[in-house]
């Protein structure tokens, strides 16, 4: 009798917790108070309270319950609460948070390892985000710039660096002056010097800017922040070869789109050279805080002891957590799901946008897709969100899906539905909506 009763209560709260409840609200919740009052006003936030997730969904603190299309802006690979993740955090916690960066740990070694057979890469670095990792990525690339045995204390004559337009690479004035979007540079200038930007996929711009002063290249293989844009094999291609000409690195930022999110462990991994260096981090430790810089052998060896380093990065409890993330993709075969469900989500996609003419363009790869409208997508996302939807847009007329690597056919159904009903009513209560300058 105890144990039917117990069933039943926790029967009950798991109803409870997934009921949608849009009749209620958090605006007047203390917590959100505190957060209007003392946070930087760094977010535009809606007034919702998100208290906790399982799977593919987020629930708010009226316990209503959201569809998550956007996975922690790509971070949540996983999903919520994944039981091998929850298993290995509670486990490592109990053994040791930090033990710093003087003493090796048990699990840095594995995961670098791991990180070196799914890249073809050589040697690891870890950082404590992905922003941090860039800046890493850049002083390599500085340091690279000098002839062997000259002296570090001097200026190296190759020191220029080449980005991309309608990049985005991190927060930090390192990943900040790679950065070309202008909103998130300018305000913070002068930035690093040195860094030139070359058109996205313009192999005659990229050719008449590359010389033997540029020490390294650094390209995002699918932008993200962009409008999920990705390089073209001859820009590519292009890019290798110069680098090689002119003994510069190609380092390849796979922040959103690497470890899995396009159906192959890196997006690079579609073309048929490699970086010299790869820069990850989002879905690592699955939602932990850790980044990495991969690099070749012929990178790693130009630096030595007290170059560079870091007070948490690569600490037990992330490193452990990731390597439980990098086990479950390969043990659950989440790569070929990603390849499935995301030819799923594109055919869906394609569907609606003949249905509806403001869809421009659909981009992307595997699970990481997005949508160019014609109209602005912030009303969209908005209606989504009062609907049970968690999506972004990017650029103002870009929407992003980034959905976790475990979504089914049906989350995908949900999500499609959920989408098109979004569609119909932003459609029908704005009649003369703004239209993008492209599409005039």
């Amino acid at each position: 009798m105890k144990k039917m009763l117990t069933k039943k209560r926790v029967s009950l709260r798991l109803n409870r917790a997934a009921k949608p409840a849009t009749s209620k609200s958090a605006k007047g919740d203390a917590r959100l108070l505190d957060a209007q009052k003392f946070l930087l006003p760094t977010y535009k936030r809606p007034d919702i309270l998100f208290t906790h997730g399982r799977g593919c969904y987020v629930y708010d603190s009226t316990g209503k319950k959201y569809l998550d299309f956007l996975g922690g802006i790509a971070v949540n690979a996983l999903g919520h609460a994944h039981p091998r993740i929850i298993k290995t955090i509670r486990r490592e916690a109990g053994r040791g948070i930090h033990l710093s960066n003087l003493f090796h740990n048990s699990f840095q070694g594995p995961l670098a390892r791991k990180l070196a057979e799914w890249s073809g890469l050589d040697r690891v670095f870890f950082s404590n985000s992905g922003t941090e990792a860039i800046d890493g990525a850049l002083k390599l690339a500085r340091l690279c710039g000098h002839a062997p045995g000259e002296n570090l204390n001097a200026a190296p004559r190759k020191q220029r660096f080449l980005a991309l337009w309608n990049s985005f690479h991190g927060r930090t004035f390192g990943a900040l002056s790679v950065t070309s979007t202008e909103k998130y540079r300018l305000p913070f200038s002068p930035v690093v010097p040195g860094v030139e930007f070359v058109r996205f996929n313009d192999v005659a711009d990229l050719e008449s800017k590359f010389d033997d002063t540029v020490c390294a290249i650094l390209l995002e293989t699918i932008q993200g922040e962009g409008g999920i844009h990705p390089v073209s094999e001859a820009f590519w291609n292009r890019a290798r070869a110069l680098a090689t000409q002119h003994g510069a690195l190609l380092i390849a930022d796979e922040i959103q789109c690497g470890l899995g999110r396009t159906g192959r462990y890196f997006a690079y991994q579609k073309f048929s050279s490699k970086p010299d260096v790869v820069v990850v981090a989002k879905p690592l430790a699955a939602g932990i805080p850790l980044g990495a810089i991969l690099a070749s052998e012929a990178v790693a060896c130009r630096i030595s002891p007290g170059l560079h380093g870091t007070t948490f990065g690569g600490g037990p409890l992330a490193c452990s957590t990731a390597l439980a993330a990098l086990q479950t993709i390969e043990d659950e075969k989440l790569l070929a799901n990603i390849r499935v469900r995301g030819e799923e989500l594109r055919t869906g996609l394609a569907k609606l946008a003949a249905k509806f003419p403001f869809i421009r363009e659909i981009r992307g790869e595997g699970l990481m897709i997005g949508v160019e409208l014609s109209i602005e997508g912030g009303p969209l996302v908005t209606e989504a969100l009062h609907r049970g939807l968690l999506i972004n847009c990017t650029h103002d007329f870009t929407l992003r899906f980034l959905p976790p690597f475990i979504i089914t056919r049906a989350h995908l159904r949900d999500f499609l539905r959920l989408l098109e009903t979004v569609f119909d009513t932003v459609l029908k209560s704005t009649p003369a909506p703004a239209v993008s300058a492209a599409s005039r």
